[in-house]
């Protein structure tokens, strides 16, 4: 449904895109992650049609987005995380504002009722947009997406403002819509990508460096040769510790834990340094706050992930520089 190729994007000498590809199947829910300026906007924005690609092509339905913009556009719903709402409208005319805007031929009336109840915001139709909550102006944003029932539907954050409970209804509306459309979805709340999508992309300054389910990703970073431990210690001299350890292979530093860090520890198979590790930390009197062998979850493989590549890249740059 959706094929990315060799995309790319820059702006000056900077590139927010980096010669990524991928493909979305159809009915397929694709959660979209990264850090802040990461290339997640820029290219949900290339792929519906607000953007240009400065190399690398973008179909949609077998339509080049380049080539056949309005047959391409046509497919796709989009929900920005600023929804382009008119303030001074009243829900029903924005609506049909929208619905005129993107020449639908679907029955009018049938078809934004249908839509207004599928959202929830049948209730609040006759009134101005500006006097609504943030909540039902994301729901209204979410309904003009829905307009002319669109086989793509691209999500950037559609949560943003919602509470608990709208937040559980807005899950559970995007997996009944997954059935049926092709969803894109990018999010923060990384518990609602492991929750909704059927497969993740990390995507960090510009580049894709992982793309799995979830279950996947977990696995894939929590061998059962993996200790996590949890130490209060100065980072360096604690990492020096863990790597002298018998059969000890490789040390990570995963994430800081209030004044502690969290240390993923891998081992050769069938060893066990539980208590080796104890006694060293505790002739050095570095408190052991916790140790497990368990799985990864979506946050953990997330923030390892993006942490190790923004290191690693920075280390390219700059030996590419010294060259």
């Amino acid at each position: 449904m959706i094929e990315v190729k060799n995309l790319v994007k820059t702006y000056g000498a900077h590139r927010a895109v980096d010669n990524i590809s991928f493909r979305v199947e159809e009915g397929e829910i694709l959660g979209f992650l990264g850090p802040n300026g990461a290339g997640k906007s820029t290219t949900m924005n290339i792929i519906t049609g607000y953007l240009s690609a400065t190399e690398g092509t973008v179909t949609v339905g077998g339509y080049d987005v380049l080539e056949e913009p309005d047959e391409a556009k046509r497919s796709v719903g989009y929900l920005p995380e600023l929804p382009p709402l008119y303030l001074d409208m009243t829900v029903n005319e924005y609506l049909r504002f929208m619905y005129d805007l993107k020449k639908c031929k679907l029955p009018r009336q049938k078809h934004l009722d249908e839509i207004c109840a599928l959202v929830k915001i049948d209730h609040v139709a006759g009134r101005l947009i500006k006097n609504l909550s943030k909540g039902y102006r994301q729901r209204v944003g979410f309904a003009q997406a829905l307009i002319g029932d669109p086989k793509v539907l691209i999500l950037d954050e559609p949560t943003v403002g919602l509470d608990p409970t709208q937040i559980l209804e807005m899950r559970n509306l995007i997996k009944r819509l997954g059935k049926h459309h092709t969803v894109i979805l990018s999010s923060h709340i990384l518990s609602e990508i492991e929750s909704v999508c059927d497969r993740i992309i990390i995507i960090n300054e510009g580049r894709i460096i992982e793309d799995d389910t979830a279950k996947g990703l977990s696995e894939k970073y929590s061998a059962d040769h993996r200790l996590f431990v949890t130490v209060l210690g100065p980072v360096r001299e604690v990492t020096a510790l863990l790597s002298g350890l018998p059969s000890v292979r490789r040390v990570e530093q995963i994430a800081q834990r209030g004044e502690a860090y969290e240390y993923a520890v891998e081992v050769a198979e069938g060893a066990d340094v539980r208590v080796e590790l104890f006694n060293r930390l505790a002739d050095r009197h570095w408190p052991l706050i916790g140790c497990s062998s368990r799985k990864l979850s979506l946050e953990e493989v997330f923030l390892m992930r993006t942490q190790q590549d923004s290191l690693r890249h920075g280390e390219t740059k700059k030996g590419g520089k010294a060259k």
